[in-house]
């Protein structure tokens, strides 16, 4: 097949490095690629890496050094991007400590597959064809990404098109999704690699994107400006972020204070107006609710009269195969009866179950969160009532993160409530990576969605994604705020990801049947 080192003499360069030299220069490209995501939110690195990374992907004289270029990308990516997840393992450092870089190094390694798959697929299908190659890259990095969200449980954190949060371009989510999104974002991006100087008519490639990029800035600025519809029977929601330490969390000896700080926040001062919700934060008490009477009195005394609390709390459930632990939420009303209750369905590997338990077992490894025979799941998909709440549907925390899991569960839902708690990842990246990508949700479905975080940040989030208000990480507060209205359901709630994904499988069809007519011609 014909060589692609053709062009500027840069690209080519780019293209002739070989050995520990590509490897290094695609890990670095990969680590600057994640600025491009939240909280950073430099999103023209964007079209500096991606060029970069497809030059020395589609360049590459075999399929296996293709590989090597998207796995040494992704790994220096996720590495840079994800590091944080090691907080999580040094809350009790003795038990847990040891794990924190085994954590980060095989975490990277293994999501960095789905990337080289990418740069493979497109390399065997586009080789030699430097326009139908950016775009075969971007097809299969997109179905890639797709195949990362799903394939053991998924985890679609930091995809391609979360570098558009902070810019109007996200509210395109509502029509396409986040990997509708994230395959336009890629191919606009590999447009510079279309573009040599040495072939003309390849400047339309540029054109085009640049062009699709304003359109949809443009139609994203007219969305968030549109007035919203007026909802006056809204309810009055407080948030409460107990800001508890996850190092203090669970020690016995602090079950009272944080109690008391919860009761306190939810109290709020006399001369505000009282609240309908009050919104309390995932396992907020250190202790099963339910089954704590004198605890549920002390909150109905604390709570305004017609109010309703949601909070999260683990909870004990009774099933066929004997007592199950879960992590829930449960609406207690102003009596400190339950009056509703949610299991969470999607539960965080390693952090509440271990996955292959056997054989992780074997080695030492215990899921942080060891709970006596680990977390059960729930099985109820869907929106939630209470007396005096619009139905809602409940997002513990992981959940939020699973973009067509929200989509089937706000059917019929009037906001969305997120509990976290972001303790575990003290004061780094996480948790504003986390804060986007529920904005997003939001986006995606057209609902407000009130986030109740531990330590922050708890926010109210509008139906378009707006930040309306919010409370800082590691803040002492509460805020009250009324409930945003609904919007008409946005396209991708509808129809879902079988758009994205099929147009892309389709490009990456199409570019391998042209870059095959190109070669014979040439």
């Amino acid at each position: 097949m014909a060589s692609t080192n053709a062009g500027p003499p840069l690209l080519a360069h780019i293209q002739s490095l070989a050995g520990w030299r590509r490897v290094l220069i695609a890990a670095i490209g990969g680590a600057g690629l994640s600025l491009a995501q939240p909280p950073y939110g430099l999103w023209p690195v964007v079209f500096l890496a991606v060029p970069l990374l497809a030059a020395m992907g589609l360049g590459a004289e075999r399929g296996r050094s293709a590989f090597v270029v998207g796995w040494a990308a992704g790994t220096g990516f996720f590495a840079a991007g994800l590091y944080w997840i090691a907080e999580a393992f040094l809350v009790d450092v003795a038990q847990h400590g040891w794990m924190a870089p085994f954590a980060i190094f095989f975490l990277s390694i293994g999501l960095a597959v789905f990337w080289g798959a990418a740069f493979w697929i497109a390399h065997r299908v586009a080789y030699g064809c430097i326009l139908w190659g950016a775009v075969a890259l971007a097809a299969s990095w997109t179905l890639m990404e797709f195949a990362r969200s799903h394939i053991l449980t998924g985890f679609p954190w930091a995809l391609p098109a979360y570098v558009w949060v902070e810019t109007p371009v996200m509210q395109a989510a509502a029509l396409f999704g986040p990997h509708g999104l994230g395959f336009l974002t890629l191919l606009a991006a590999g447009a510079p690699i279309a573009v040599r100087l040495d072939r003309k008519k390849n400047w339309a490639a540029g054109i085009v994107a640049v062009l699709g990029l304003a359109g949809l800035w443009f139609w994203g600025a007219a969305r968030l400006s549109a007035p919203l519809p007026t909802d006056a029977d809204a309810p009055l929601i407080r948030v409460v972020q107990p800001n508890v330490p996850q190092t203090e969390k669970w020690k016995p000896e602090n079950t009272r204070w944080i109690f008391d700080r919860l009761l306190d926040l939810t109290r709020g001062d006399p001369s505000a107006p009282s609240p309908d919700i009050v919104l309390w934060p995932e396992t907020a008490v250190p202790f099963y609710i339910e089954r704590e009477p004198e605890a549920r009195a002390m909150i109905a005394e604390a709570m305004p009269s017609g109010s309703t609390l949601i909070l999260g709390s683990l909870r004990i459930v009774e099933t066929p195969e004997g007592r199950s632990s879960r992590n829930g939420v449960v609406a207690l009303d102003d009596t400190g009866e339950a009056v509703a209750t949610y299991d969470k369905r999607h539960l965080v590997p390693f952090g509440e179950y271990l996955p292959m338990k056997a054989l992780f077992s074997a080695v030492g490894l215990k899921a942080l969160v060891d709970t006596r025979g680990g977390f059960g799941t729930g099985d109820h998909i869907g929106p939630i009532s209470a007396p005096g709440v619009p139905p809602f549907t409940p997002l513990i925390c992981y959940e939020a993160i699973f973009p067509h899991e929200v989509a089937d569960a706000v059917v019929g839902a009037r906001w969305m409530a997120q509990l976290t708690n972001d303790a575990w990842f003290g004061g780094s990246i996480g948790p504003p990576q986390h804060l986007a990508q529920a904005r997003v949700r939001a986006i995606e479905t057209g609902l407000p969605l009130v986030r109740a975080a531990n330590t922050g940040i708890s926010a109210m989030i509008g139906p378009r994604g707006e930040m309306l208000t919010s409370l800082a990480l590691g803040e002492t507060a509460a805020i009250d705020a009324p409930l945003p209205p609904k919007i008409d359901s946005p396209v991708y709630t509808r129809i879902g990801d079988w758009p994205a994904t099929s147009a892309a499988f389709f490009a990456l069809l199409g570019a391998g049947l042209m870059a095959r007519r190109r070669g014979r011609a040439r």
